[in-house]
């Protein structure tokens, strides 16, 4: 029975110093997808590598401090894949990919663009290149998880403030309706709103104001899945009795 955990630590070694790794050792979890490392490999430890005897998979950006994506699993891959083949965004470090048997787990960080018109640009451009990729990993027939930071909200639900952000990047009308192509046109699965239709789980909380102390969050960490595995989630949490980042772990039991 897998527990799948998805966390942006916004700095791995910043999460380390908060105690991510020491809360980690408890969860009891198979596979760990992290985002936004904001390092090279120079800069990991062997206690980043492989805390608690899990084995570290990463994918590195060029560009020091920024991005980076990681998946640890309890054994080793029988293949993994850094990147998705698209020069602009391999560069930033924003793909990880490891199989185990007939099981694929990925752990994405997508683009924000609310920095700037041209980060938008660049979002805009990684949804075009990204939607068919997705198509080809559903067309290999595997079971697959994708975890990670995909900087939108889905939905109304999704995000306590909707009403005054229907302009602002994560919730911009483009970026919804290519998020409901992923789930209605590809058929994959966002788990979370299998196992919780409902709830009002947010993730992620600006630093901006008391936002986190007035929950006033957003949904933007998913684990988006095939048909198959998505069935089979029966329990998820978001954990926020620390903080290790502006995001908080989003936790799914599957049983396979």
């Amino acid at each position: 029975m897998p527990r799948i955990i998805s966390a942006n630590l916004n700095g791995i070694r910043s999460a380390h110093k908060k105690g991510f790794f020491t809360w980690l050792a408890k969860q009891d979890a198979d596979f760990i997808c992290v985002q936004e490392l904001k390092c090279q490999e120079a800069d990991m430890t062997e206690e980043l590598f492989k805390p608690h005897g899990y084995h570290g998979h990463f994918h590195y950006a060029e560009k020091k401090g920024y991005s980076g994506t990681g998946v640890y699993s309890r054994s080793v891959p029988d293949a993994k894949l850094i990147g998705f083949g698209c020069p602009e965004f391999d560069a930033e470090g924003r793909y990880t990919r490891c199989d185990f048997g007939n099981l694929t787990v990925i752990s994405l960080y997508a683009p924000s663009g609310s920095s700037s018109p041209e980060r938008q640009l660049a979002k805009f451009r990684f949804m075009e290149v990204f939607l068919p990729h997705l198509q080809q990993l559903k067309a290999e027939g595997r079971e697959v998880v994708i975890c990670g930071d995909w900087n939108i909200a889905h939905k109304e639900i999704d995000l306590k403030n909707w009403k005054s952000n229907q302009k602002n990047s994560g919730f911009l009308p483009e970026e919804r309706a290519w998020m409901t192509r992923i789930f209605d046109e590809l058929g994959l699965v966002d788990v979370h709103r299998v196992v919780a239709p409902e709830a009002a789980d947010y993730t992620w909380w600006s630093n901006r104001g008391q936002a986190w102390a007035n929950n006033v969050g957003w949904r933007i960490d998913y684990h988006v899945a095939t048909p198959g595995i998505a069935s089979t989630a029966h329990a998820v949490s978001v954990y926020k009795d620390e903080r290790f980042s502006d995001h908080a772990p989003l936790i799914i039991d599957y049983k396979l």
